[in-house]
């Protein structure tokens, strides 16, 4: 979104809930990332290869339902580069596995706060009437991290394959496969149909994952992690919600 759309409301609305701690997450995620248990379940750390951001301004988003149709990304930017991404994954049961979470990390810097990402259109009134969080919707059971170049370039290649398969459901007959072939390929922590990919674009070098959301569809926050001089140092994707292992 351009920061000229940007009301003066919206912007006082967001210092204000910002200094009232109403942007902070409910977990502190640096501790999380750092466990290897959680109330007695094991946590496991999944690396899923990098994540290539050529503009730095980035969003999240269901990358089948919602990608289609050119999202708009957060207010904030990174510094454009590639960067490591990982997911946390609780085990239920012995080789029963949910997706806690998915960071990107900026730098080895460790965070020392949070603030939730935005991108200036949402309803922040939402936040004042005891809303926790504003997060991306999720129906397919899946969640992405994508750049601005990355939207329209897979925008693209989305018109363009439905025009050479119009009779075809690109999941069904494209990624189905791609997530088969990663199950196999790489089985720790998933199941046998595969619960993620890091799908890159074909000729290009633009990277979409499409990660398991943890128990499926529903809303999900994403927050940005901030070092002690205040810059980005991560970018995080709550699946699951574990605040009451915190309290």
């Amino acid at each position: 979104m351009e920061q000229s759309k940007l009301t003066s409301e919206w912007i006082q609305t967001f210092n204000r809930l910002g200094s009232e701690g109403k942007l902070k997450p409910t977990v502190p995620y640096h501790d999380l990332f750092n466990r290897k248990e959680l109330k007695g379940f094991p946590l496991h750390t999944l690396p899923m290869w990098t994540v290539n951001f050529p503009t730095g301004y980035i969003t999240c988003c269901d990358p089948l339902v919602t990608l289609p149709s050119k999202p708009d990304t957060y207010l904030r930017q990174v510094t454009p580069g590639t960067y490591l991404l990982d997911t946390k994954i609780i085990e239920m049961e012995p080789n029963e596995y949910r997706y806690v979470a998915s960071r990107v990390v900026f730098s080895s810097n460790e965070p020392v706060y949070y603030e939730l990402a935005l991108k200036g259109t949402e309803d922040l009134t939402d936040l004042d009437d005891g809303d926790t969080y504003i997060g991306f919707p999720v129906d397919s059971g899946l969640a992405t991290i994508v750049d601005a170049q990355t939207i329209e370039t897979y925008n693209k290649f989305y018109e363009q394959w439905h025009i050479n398969y119009p009779e075809k459901n690109i999941y069904d007959d494209y990624y189905s496969d791609l997530f088969q072939l990663n199950a196999m390929a790489y089985p720790q922590f998933q199941r046998s149909k595969g619960d993620w990919i890091n799908f890159t674009i074909p000729d290009t070098e633009l990277t979409v994952p499409m990660i398991q959301s943890g128990f499926g569809d529903g809303l999900y926050p994403v927050y940005w992690a901030f070092d002690k001089d205040g810059q980005i140092c991560q970018i995080i994707m709550e699946y699951i919600d574990c605040s009451e292992a915190y309290e």
